[in-house]
């Protein structure tokens, strides 16, 4: 029976955040280009892409997955139970406010959809603590997802010269906006895909843990390094800072050891989930590394290489596309087949027969796709790194940027193609015997 149009189940939730960060991914980009070529745009745009990204991209796809493991009643009426229209029009048109408010100026504005957009988020948050309270609600949704006792660790837990030099003084400078910015980013964020990496990783591999115990060292430094460079940039301390830094670096090698050691004892060859969500966890460490560099950077009266607000640029998009993005691409890739089938199709043995093509939809054209996104994602260090030995008018910054934003849009393209070919394939059109391969090939 298909759905009512007022049903708006978790999984719009999810693809309705990616369609954000695609949206804000571009505004980022015209961003960059207009630095690059010293004609940078409105201050207001940078806030429209931060918001973009973080409220209706990464926020909205994180209550999506919490809406996905609230169980739902055994009932007639489970998919209108299943649906969250207020939560979701309260969110976006939350966002949307917010976004009219930077634009206008109208700081009051983004206030008071600010407050709507928490409000929209708590509600939901409540009644998922509230659903796992009840007998059999501690049990998340059978999505095909198999849960080791160590992968439960944290998964229910929530100008040219001011560029090349280190007198510009970027809006995160603070301490309140460096806290505020950490404290949600570090706090929130990166705990929640942590635990995402921890659960998806052993299932996708088909494989527990080779070494839950050093997993589950790490799982615990982890926070507690959050804690101390949170904690450093409440004093505005660069020492304590690079303490927690050097916590945080601990931990996640100690996470990711257990990770690397559990991939080399798999025999899965490869896909597209799987390769994302290791080399997000990669990026993990790569911008621990970066950050820690940064405050050692700092420690003295003058910076050792000057910081601008392109290696601003580099360095936390190292993180949210490095990491984030890849994390969030390989979920979709490895979930949302699954939902799909289980919600589309009542037979189990027909639902695994369209759960293989979906997937493999999804595997098609994988390795250029995470190529051409992580090698854009890098080249934006390499465009930050030249403009310490070239002007901006140079023409290796021109390329360097350009190339950068070609590679990434070419991944970002690729998957919102599978994504949306996957979304629209209907069980009557992957028949047995009637679907061909190259029916199922992707048409750029």
């Amino acid at each position: 029976m298909p759905r009512s149009a007022r049903t708006i189940p978790p999984l719009t939730f999810c693809v309705m955040g990616f369609g954000w960060l695609v949206l804000a991914s571009i505004v980022g980009m015209a961003t960059l280009v207009g630095l690059v070529h010293s004609t940078p745009l409105p201050a207001w745009v940078r806030a429209l892409h931060v918001h973009a990204v973080l409220v209706g991209g990464i926020a909205q796809i994180i209550l999506g997955g919490f809406l996905l493991l609230i169980p739902q009643p055994n009932s007639a009426n489970r998919k209108d139970a299943d649906s969250h229209p207020f939560t979701f029009w309260a969110m976006n048109g939350g966002l949307i406010g917010m976004l009219m408010g930077f634009w206008l100026h109208r700081y009051l504005v983004v206030g008071v959809a600010g407050f709507v957009v928490i409000a929209a988020f708590f509600l939901s948050s409540t009644r998922f603590g509230y659903m796992r309270t009840l007998p059999g609600g501690s049990q998340s949704k059978s999505l095909g997802i198999t849960r080791s006792p160590s992968s439960a660790l944290w998964t229910d837990r929530p100008a040219e010269k001011s560029w090349r030099s280190g007198t510009f003084r970027n809006p995160m400078a603070t301490c309140a906006s460096r806290t505020f910015t950490h404290l949600v980013v570090i706090g929130f964020v990166v705990l929640v895909i942590i635990g995402m990496l921890h659960q998806l990783l052993p299932a996708v591999w088909n494989r527990p843990l080779v070494s839950p115990t050093l997993a589950r060292i790490g799982t615990i430094l982890i926070p507690i390094g959050v804690t101390v460079l949170i904690g450093g940039f409440l004093n505005s301390s660069i020492p304590i800072e690079l303490t927690g830094g050097a916590v945080l670096f601990i931990g996640g090698i100690l996470w990711t050891g257990s990770l690397f050691r559990t991939w080399l004892s798999s025999t899965l060859t490869g896909s597209a989930a799987s390769d994302h969500l290791f080399v997000s966890a990669f990026f993990f460490i790569f911008t621990i590394i970066l950050g820690v560099l940064v405050g050692a950077n700092n420690l003295g009266d003058h910076p050792v290489l000057s910081y601008g607000r392109l290696h601003l640029v580099a360095y936390t998009h190292m993180a949210f596309i490095g990491f984030v993005m890849n994390a969030i691409m390989g979920a979709f890739s490895y979930l949302i087949p699954i939902i799909l089938a289980t919600d589309r199709i009542s037979s189990h043995k027909k639902r695994g027969r369209y759960l293989d093509r979906l997937t493999s939809m999804m595997n098609r054209w994988s390795t250029v796709q995470i190529a051409t996104l992580n090698l854009g994602t890098m080249g934006l260090g390499i465009l930050a790194a030249l403009t310490w030995n070239v002007p901006l008018t140079s023409i290796y910054i021109l390329v360097a940027s350009w190339t950068s934003l070609s590679l990434l849009m070419t991944g970002l393209t690729l998957f919102s193609v599978k994504l949306t070919s996957i979304i629209a394939k209907k069980p009557d059109q992957l028949r047995t015997g009637q679907i061909s391969t190259d029916e199922l090939k992707l048409t750029a």
